[in-house]
C-alpha cells in the first residue's frame, strides 16, 4: 500500500515515526562514538586501520607531505563526509562505476584501477584501509585538480 493511500493523519504519524527512530539511531551512533554510513553503504572488506578520521586523515597528510602531494585538512575532511559520512567500509553498489562492476570503495570513495593507479608506496595495498584510501584519493586529485582542496563533488 502506497503512503498516499493511507489517511493523512496515520502518514503523518507514520513518516514521523520513521525520521524519529532515523535520529535515534544517527544519536545513538555519536554517543557511542561511531559514525554512521550513507544508507546504501554496506560493508566488504573491513578496514585494517584503527582509529578515527580526524586520526586517518592527520596520518594521510604526514605521508602527504613527505611525498609532495597537496591538499588541507580541510579539503579531505569535507570529501571524505560527503563521499562516505566516515565510513572507512563505505561501498557503492548503485551507480555507474558500480553497474560496471567497480564500486567506488572506503573514506573516499574510490574504484580500484584509480587505486591501484594512484596508490602511495608506505601505504596499505588494502583499498578499505582508512589512511591507504585517502592517500591515493588525494594523489588522484592532485594529478586531476590540482588538490583534493579543489574537489566539491563527486570526482
Amino acid at each position: 500500500m502506497q503512503i498516499t493511500a493511507m489517511p493523512t493523519k496515520f502518514a503523518r504519524m507514520t513518516k514521523t515515526k520513521k525520521i524519529s527512530l532515523g535520529m535515534v539511531a544517527a544519536g545513538a551512533a555519536v554517543m557511542a562514538g561511531t559514525v554512521v554510513s550513507a544508507p546504501a553503504a554496506s560493508a566488504a572488506t573491513p578496514a585494517q586501520s584503527s582509529g578515527s578520521v580526524h586520526n586517518w586523515i592527520n596520518q594521510s597528510l604526514e605521508i602527504m607531505r613527505a611525498k609532495g602531494i597537496p591538499g588541507s585538512y580541510d579539503g579531505i575532511y569535507r570529501n571524505l563526509m560527503r563521499e562516505s559520512s566516515g565510513n572507512p567500509n563505505a561501498i557503492n553498489n548503485w551507480d555507474s562505476n558500480a553497474a560496471k562492476g567497480i564500486p567506488s570503495k572506503g573514506l573516499l570513495q574510490v574504484i580500484d584501477p584509480t587505486f591501484k593507479t594512484y596508490h602511495v608506496s608506505g601505504t596499505s595495498t588494502n583499498i578499505y584501509d582508512p589512511v591507504a584510501n585517502i592517500t591515493a584519493a588525494c594523489n588522484y586529485a592532485a594529478h586531476r585538480y590540482g588538490s583534493i582542496d579543489n574537489v566539491n563533488s563527486a570526482y
